[in-house]
């Protein structure tokens, strides 16, 4: 599975997004037209070069988006992004001062340490729009699972505005999600299965999903949508993490599953032709349900933000895939 390719601008190329400039209605949050301010924390992995954040301040200043960095951002603490304490702390700032996006610096690991500390019910009051992705799977699905409020999979400051180039589309559809304009993902899909349904959009991380499993953290969807993505994991064990769902009973209990792109990871000369074309033959063997690929998600340049915990629909078509974000009733 490799990277998406990525359409010029106004063209209908792999990956697009389709929005209108009608008058909006029905939104989570009622979202304003300009989509206000981000403030970063890192509630997981310690940033490793704080001048990928002052970057990623900077592009996203680019995109319309004051930003505030908390000041334990850049904390380190071994491999965490400072002290258990110390991340908390930087959580309960965030849903106190003004901008409505919460952004994180990066994944790694970190946020299961603080999953029994963290007020559910405060966050989800707080209005603010939580955005991240990797380990902030761990956040999204707890938030989901304590409260039903809505969250975002998908961009992340160092990752996606910290390097030296930042992908255009990437961009973009966290900008058109964060203002309430995105209404249709299209995108390319090489052997989808037919699908036409609605449901509770929610997953990220396969191995931080799994990883909930049993917890007050996992939420109990019926009739979803589960988005996987995941990086740097052999094909043998991306299956045993589906084995595990589909032997819980997760997998069955959902509407489609829809993979986005499972990178980094290398065979070896005994996997004699087992790679991931051969897990998705096992998915489908096993589990009838219908399944998607080529979800312009996951340890990628060109990704989209998806919301977590929102009903939306799914709809193929042969060599397409159409994600509705947002009903519009004009």
């Amino acid at each position: 599975m490799n990277t998406p390719h990525r359409p010029a601008h106004g063209q209908h190329g792999h990956v697009c997004a389709d929005d209108c400039d009608h008058d909006h209605h029905g939104h989570d949050h009622g979202q304003p037209p300009a989509a206000g301010g981000i403030y970063l924390i890192s509630p997981s992995s310690a940033v490793r070069d704080p001048a990928t954040v002052q970057r990623a301040c900077q592009r996203l200043a680019q995109e319309g988006f004051k930003t505030t960095v908390d000041r334990a951002a850049l904390a380190v603490r071994q491999r965490f992004a400072g002290t258990e304490k110390q991340r908390l702390a930087g959580l309960a700032r965030a849903i106190r001062q003004k901008h409505p996006i919460v952004m994180v610096t990066r994944g790694g690991y970190g946020l299961s340490r603080l999953l029994p500390d963290i007020d559910w019910r405060a966050m989800a009051d707080s209005g603010k729009r939580f955005v991240g992705m990797s380990d902030f799977t761990a956040f999204n699905l707890a938030l989901l699972a304590q409260t039903g409020a809505v969250s975002y999979s998908g961009a992340t400051a160092v990752a996606d505005f910290g390097g030296d180039q930042v992908d255009d589309l990437t961009a973009a559809l966290f900008g058109e999600l964060m203002r309430g304009e995105l209404e249709i993902l299209s995108f390319e899909t090489p052997d989808a299965d037919p699908v036409d349904c609605r449901g509770i959009l929610w997953g990220g991380n396969l191995a931080t999903l799994v990883s909930l499993l049993g917890t007050p953290y996992m939420p109990r969807v019926r009739g979803g949508i589960l988005f996987l993505e995941d990086v740097a994991e052999h094909p043998y064990r991306v299956e045993r993490m589906l084995a595990q769902l589909w032997q819980a009973g997760v997998l069955q209990r959902q509407k489609a599953i829809v993979l986005g792109y499972f990178t980094n990871y290398r065979l070896a000369p005994h996997d004699a032709g087992y790679d991931m074309p051969e897990v998705l033959k096992w998915l489908r063997r096993t589990v009838k349900v219908p399944v998607v690929t080529g979800l312009p998600y996951g340890h990628i340049d060109t990704k989209a933000t998806l919301p977590v915990g929102k009903k939306v629909g799914l709809a193929t078509e042969p060599g397409m895939a159409h994600l509705v974000i947002d009903e519009h009733h004009h």
